[in-house]
């Protein structure tokens, strides 16, 4: 179900919670304020969250929260309870309340764990550290809290609606982590601190391979040991860049840089470089 609880039926979720409205007003409560919900059923309330999720005021998902916490309070055993609890991390994802959405993924998680809405429940918790993850600087502690959740995903629930976009926003969040690497490095190179700055771009090379960053990693790389004197590794730095991403811009600025020094693109010395190039270019392991 997922996303589509909350989209579906909706005509009928229009019909009853315009009911309960009516109800409501015939008892002189306003429906936007936390009512006295005793005399209603919990298809009542539940569909009165779902109308205000969707078409009643959906800029403000708390008022639909004040429903699907009700039905879980006072229908706890219910069918209508555990497609609330759903509900409910699914709209304070919606608030940018990550950390109740969260909350109320695990919730179900643990009280449901073998029901068909388990899968989409994983999903919401993985999105709740996911879509904070532009909003935390350079603290990456969520970016790898993201990861692991949506490997949670795609491990669990190979077959489910949410694996391949779990697999999707792994690669960005894996990507995010390499490009916060490059962006320290490229502010160490910048300053002149070349060491600090080579060990920035040793972990894209040898972590986040497969990243987009890689080229421009390898290039850098070119850049802070030409800067140290360190040719040999320079010229592998190089020489692996080729080899994988000569079409590549940043292979033509490499290039470029070792010919002005006299020097061409390959493999030499024994470095740290040597052994991923014999890896990836030579395909030797051990």
């Amino acid at each position: 179900m997922g996303q589509g609880m909350a989209r579906g039926k909706l005509a009928a979720a229009k019909l009853g919670a315009l009911g309960l409205v009516m109800a409501l007003s015939a008892c002189g409560t306003d429906p936007n304020k936390a009512p006295n919900l005793e005399n209603f059923t919990a298809k009542q309330i539940y569909e009165r969250g779902e109308y205000e999720l969707e078409v009643g005021n959906p800029r403000r998902p708390n008022t639909a929260l004040k429903y699907f916490s009700e039905v879980e309070r006072l229908y706890p055993y219910s069918q209508w309870a555990k497609r609330a609890l759903i509900m409910e991390a699914y709209a304070q994802h919606k608030a940018k309340n990550y950390e109740e959405a969260r909350a109320s993924a695990q919730r179900f998680l643990d009280t449901y764990p073998g029901d068909e809405d388990a899968a989409y429940a994983q999903y919401l918790l993985a999105l709740s550290y996911y879509d904070q993850i532009d909003e935390v600087g350079r603290d990456q502690g969520l970016t790898f809290q993201a990861l692991q959740a949506l490997r949670d995903v795609i491990e669990k629930y190979p077959d489910s609606e949410y694996a391949q976009s779990a697999i999707l926003k792994f690669d960005l969040a894996f990507d995010h982590l390499a490009g916060k690497e490059m962006e320290i490095g490229r502010y160490y190179l910048k300053r002149g601190n070349y060491t600090a700055a080579i060990n920035r771009f040793r972990v894209v090379v040898e972590q986040f391979q497969t990243t987009s960053h890689t080229p421009e990693a390898l290039e850098r790389l070119v850049e802070a040991y030409l800067a140290l004197g360190i040719t040999d590794q320079a010229q592998t730095a190089g020489a692996i860049l080729g080899h994988n991403f000569q079409s590549s811009p940043f292979y033509q600025d490499a290039y470029n840089l070792l010919q002005k020094r006299g020097l061409k693109p390959e493999a030499k010395g024994n470095g740290w470089l040597s052994s991923v190039y014999r890896q990836v270019v030579q395909g030797k392991w051990l």
